[in-house]
């Protein structure tokens, strides 16, 4: 069964896990932005890919 995107928006058990444990999904985005762009300035690259923050996953020619 597929959950429609209106089901997704209200998750009480992931809600209650951030309020005691912090949001560790948007702080590992974080890291790996900040990740991305320190590798990116010491390899040279002259155009930093951009981080899908919202899926949390990068774009599929991000390596190629």
């Amino acid at each position: 069964m597929t959950r429609s995107p209106a089901e997704n928006d209200h998750l009480p058990i992931y809600e209650d896990l951030v309020r005691e444990r912090g949001d560790v999904v948007a702080e590992a985005q974080i890291a790996a932005a900040h990740t991305q762009h320190q590798a990116t300035e010491l390899l040279g690259d002259a155009e930093p890919r951009p981080w899908d923050a919202p899926t949390g996953q990068q774009p599929p020619n991000a390596f190629g």
